[in-house]
């Protein structure tokens, strides 16, 4: 299955080159392109691309109120031209499924579009650390929502905020991808974030990764 990609930067050539890197590999297609976040937006509604590559910092709407909008339907993930941006925790937290630099490559790039596609999230491995260990640690264990993590499930987010795959957490802790996934999903439910990402930010936080 060809994954579906609209791309969305206010500069013309970071469009062109997200194209041509996108459509040379034979599972990924750009469906459309947005000059800025209110296109894109419109363009998501009409062409309902299974993942949305778009800009931090772009005229009428910027990237972190296009993933706020779209990140319930479609997956989006976030590009920008500073590993430190400030607005990149933002938008982890308003629900991108990942984090990339312009500059980190081909490779990269189309990973970090799989992964999404699937339901994960990746982040440029060279800043991960340094934007995660931004953050100031709160020493917690419970969720949004005041529920107690499991010790089974506080190993499921160190292992996330590690980049760990679920069949990789399976492996790990000698259990089936299938259950890895279910420990996933509960975990993100007791913290009350969108996805692993969220769950990265938060073992982060709270001395847990």
């Amino acid at each position: 299955m060809t994954i579906r990609v609209l791309v969305a930067d206010d500069q013309p050539a970071v469009r062109r080159s997200f194209r041509t890197i996108i459509d040379a590999q034979p599972d990924l297609e750009v469906v459309g392109e947005a000059p800025d976040g209110v296109a894109a937006l419109e363009l998501a509604a009409e062409l309902a691309p299974d993942v949305v590559v778009a800009d931090i910092r772009m005229p009428r709407m910027d990237g972190l109120e296009l993933t706020r909008r779209l990140s319930d339907t479609i997956r989006v993930i976030v590009v920008t031209t500073y590993d430190l941006d400030e607005y990149v925790h933002t938008a982890l937290r308003s629900g991108a499924c990942g984090f990339l630099l312009k500059h980190a490559g081909a490779g990269l790039l189309a990973e970090g579009i799989r992964a999404a596609a699937a339901g994960d999230a990746l982040i440029s491995p060279s800043v991960t650390v340094r934007l995660l260990r931004h953050l100031t640690p709160a020493q917690g264990r419970t969720g949004v929502a005041g529920e107690t993590l499991s010790d089974r499930e506080l190993e499921i987010v160190r292992l996330v905020a590690q980049g760990r795959s679920n069949p990789e957490i399976g492996a790990e802790l000698f259990i089936s991808a299938g259950t890895a996934k279910t420990h996933v999903a509960n975990v993100q439910r007791k913290l009350g974030v969108r996805n692993r990402v969220g769950i990265a930010a938060w073992a982060w936080e709270n001395g847990h990764a």
